[in-house]
């Protein structure tokens, strides 16, 4: 395709959400988001699964509603312990977790995001079901430049939502492993050459597992001035050559929704 093709496709995309925005009675609000103000709380727990949301809410909420089905991104706000608070579905990867991101933060004055969910463990001292909370996470994308036009590889989480995170896993007996993550542009099991892939992440990086949304969050969060966190649980082990089966990862993943539903309660 030539030059000139690729800016017309371009610039149709551009002028058809234009014409989106436009068609909005109230242009303050989300594209992709049809909660209404006031129905999204400040704190939002963001697993990728839309049904896993729907879980969290049916099991540890109480008064939950349904806010948003668009795309099936299921959003329920409820009350945990009488702390108003949202689960979100973000998808798969860091283009969906950026959109419904910035979303959270720039249309619903959201302040904080916690991630929930799993990863792929990249050393012999993660275990299938440890639990890990992400200091840094590191990404060969583009997700920065493309966002802000800044080249930016590694970004940190809230130090301030992590440190309430790591009280609550020492005051419940909760182990939880404080590490620094890849975050990839494909699922590392498809990849051609996975082994290739971990052996050329930078060393100094003290990288130690890989999932798919974490910098696409903490980004968002670090350029709006918001907050953000991860709990990711190991579902499998790429050095050990193990993995947990569906069924086990949809019944294995209460404690972190635990750790994160007690730590929000106090943010």
């Amino acid at each position: 395709m030539s030059a000139q093709l690729v800016h017309i496709a371009i610039m149709l995309r551009v002028n058809r959400v234009r014409r989106l925005v436009g068609k909005r009675e109230d242009k303050s609000m989300a594209i992709h988001n049809e909660a209404k103000k006031g129905e999204i709380a400040k704190v939002v727990l963001m697993p990728g699964d839309p049904l896993r949301a729907k879980y969290i809410a049916e099991n540890f909420l109480e008064d939950y509603k349904l806010v948003n089905q668009t795309r099936n991104a299921f959003a329920y706000t409820g009350k945990y312990k009488n702390k108003e608070i949202t689960v979100m579905a973000s998808g798969m990867g860091m283009p969906s977790m950026g959109i419904y991101a910035y979303e959270l933060y720039q249309f619903y004055e959201v302040d904080t995001i916690i991630r929930i969910g799993s990863c792929g463990s990249y050393v012999e001292d993660l275990d299938l079901l440890d639990l890990v909370l992400i200091k840094e996470s590191y990404t060969t994308g583009n997700f920065a430049q493309n966002f802000s036009g800044q080249k930016c590889d590694t970004v940190e989480a809230s130090e301030e939502i992590n440190a309430v995170i790591e009280k609550m896993a020492r005051d419940q007996k909760i182990s939880c492993v404080k590490t620094n993550v890849a975050c990839t542009e494909c699922f590392d099991a498809y990849m051609i050459n996975p082994e290739s892939y971990v052996k050329n992440l930078p060393k100094d990086k003290n990288i130690t597992c890989s999932e798919m949304e974490a910098f696409a969050l903490f980004y968002t969060a670090q350029i709006l001035n918001k907050r953000a966190a991860c709990l990711l649980t190991v579902v499998d082990s790429n050095c050990k050559k193990q993995v947990l089966t569906t069924e086990q990862r949809e019944k294995s993943l209460n404690t972190m929704i635990q750790l994160a539903l007690e730590s929000a309660i106090k943010i």
